[in-house]
């Protein structure tokens, strides 16, 4: 059991300590300078590569044919088969398709490379034909890359940093304008 203590009585004067609802407490509270100094910053560009449509209908021909492989054992290995098969093939369609690019806090973050923008040079917004040739021919092996063949446009980015033996580093984007204006806007900001 433990001790009471005895609660102080109730005061008929004034307080001067500031109350709950006091104004300047509120105001303090609810500026955008201290909510931003507690918030984490927000990203400028966030995108997301996503795997199409069409990967996860055969994602679900995979698990139908897991299905029909253990069709002759039984109904209850068939569908042990179909759920097994199709976990399987949308878990690994997920996973590739998880993939972010993202501009954030003074960083270019592609998959799991978080770069500085300070470290970044040019940026180049590649169609599809110029994406290709990044991809195959004109692509340095040293390079940085995170492509994805169902996406047609990229980024690519220099590295200005003489530390960093990577050339360039290149993106897949749906949204490559996008990405070198947010890019832009990091570093106008940081100048």
């Amino acid at each position: 059991m433990q001790p009471s203590v005895p609660s102080p009585a109730p005061s008929s004067e004034p307080s001067s300590a500031p109350s709950a609802e006091s104004p300047v407490e509120t105001a303090v509270a609810s500026s955008p300078v201290a909510a931003s100094a507690s918030a984490p910053a927000a990203p400028r560009f966030d995108e997301r590569l996503t795997a199409p449509r069409s990967w996860w209908v055969i994602a679900g021909l995979i698990g139908l044919s897991g299905g029909l492989i253990m069709f002759p054992l039984g109904t209850v290995p068939m569908l042990g088969g179909l759920i097994v098969a199709a976990v399987l093939a949308g878990a690994a369609v997920s996973s590739y398709g998880s993939a972010r690019v993202r501009v954030v806090a003074g960083s270019l973050v592609a998959g799991d490379a978080r770069i500085p923008v300070s470290a970044l040079g040019a940026a180049e917004v590649l169609d599809a034909e110029e994406a290709r040739a990044w991809r195959t021919h004109k692509a340095d092996p040293r390079a940085f890359m995170l492509m994805r063949s169902y996406v047609q446009r990229a980024v690519r980015v220099e590295i200005t940093d003489p530390a960093d033996p990577t050339p360039y580093v290149y993106l897949s984007s749906r949204e490559p304008e996008a990405l070198v204006a947010a890019l832009d806007a990091v570093r106008a900001e940081a100048a």
